[in-house]
């Protein structure tokens, strides 16, 4: 009989597109070998143009998803990504607590805090906001916001080396026990640099800037392959590292699709395989 792989959970909305969110993130898993799980936060309304609208799921039904996957199947590490509301952040921490998923359990858990569209536009109210910073981030293992979610989680706008690691000082005041402040926003840069940091370790990562317009779902994407790989037993720098690495071949293989921006690919782990 096959052995069971490792679980994954994402906590996210939906992307009709198929480009972000929870599809994003359960190729990602796929292609990393991990068995994925999802709890439905919210449907979207989207394609490569945008987000035209969405629909929170009940409370209830959120809570009841993470519960019944992580009581029965077993959840070796989990993600969050689109939340919607302050009310369904502040349930989905309490639920976490009661399933011991969290930085002081035995299960990783990444906090992907979307909060701004592809055009930096905030998606989320304050008391969302505010929410994300006071329950989600004090149990995250890992937070991995882009600059336009650090401007709007810290009032930090990073222009380079010096504010990035500002905004990742300011991050780590909120609780979680790693920051990854990533630089993928930054045009101006010749290489897209993300910082990580406990606090004490602090450690670059670099990477090539690809000229393409297409990187609909690349934040979703490193998220659930770091969370794959911490699913797998690496420590945080480890998965990181294998995250940034994951993401680069996905933006280098995206693809167009539609009159917008087309979506980062993992094709080429079935190609390789």
């Amino acid at each position: 009989m096959t052995s069971s792989p490792r679980t994954a959970l994402t906590i996210a909305g939906s992307d009709s597109g198929g480009g972000a969110g929870i599809q994003a993130d359960l190729r990602t898993f796929f292609a990393n070998g991990v068995h994925g799980m999802v709890a439905l936060t919210a449907v979207t309304v989207q394609n490569s143009l945008g987000v035209q609208g969405f629909s929170e799921i009940p409370v209830d039904v959120v809570t009841g998803q993470i519960k019944a996957v992580a009581t029965d199947m077993g959840v070796d590490a989990a993600k969050t990504g689109m939340l919607a509301t302050a009310e369904i952040i502040d349930a989905v921490a309490k639920t976490l607590d009661e399933v011991h998923i969290g930085r002081n359990t035995e299960t990783p858990f990444v906090v992907d805090p979307v909060a701004a569209s592809m055009t930096g536009h905030a998606l989320l109210r304050e008391e969302a906001l505010e929410a994300i910073r006071t329950e989600l981030f004090p149990r995250a293992t890992l937070i991995t916001p882009n600059l336009d979610e650090v401007r709007l989680l810290t009032g930090v706008s990073v222009t380079g080396p010096s504010t990035q690691r500002e905004a990742a000082e300011a991050l780590l005041e909120f609780g979680s026990a790693w920051v990854l402040v990533k630089g993928g926003h930054l045009d101006a840069a010749q290489d897209c640099v993300d910082l990580l940091t406990d606090g004490t370790t602090w450690v670059e990562l670099s990477g090539p800037r690809f000229d393409t317009r297409n990187t609909h779902g690349g934040g979703d994407t490193m998220a659930s392959a770091i969370t794959s790989s911490l699913a797998k037993g690496a420590d945080v720098p480890t998965a990181v590292a294998e995250g940034k690495r994951f993401i680069e071949r996905c933006v280098a293989e995206s693809y167009p699709l539609g009159a917008g921006v087309g979506p980062v690919s993992p094709f080429w782990r079935l190609a390789e395989a």
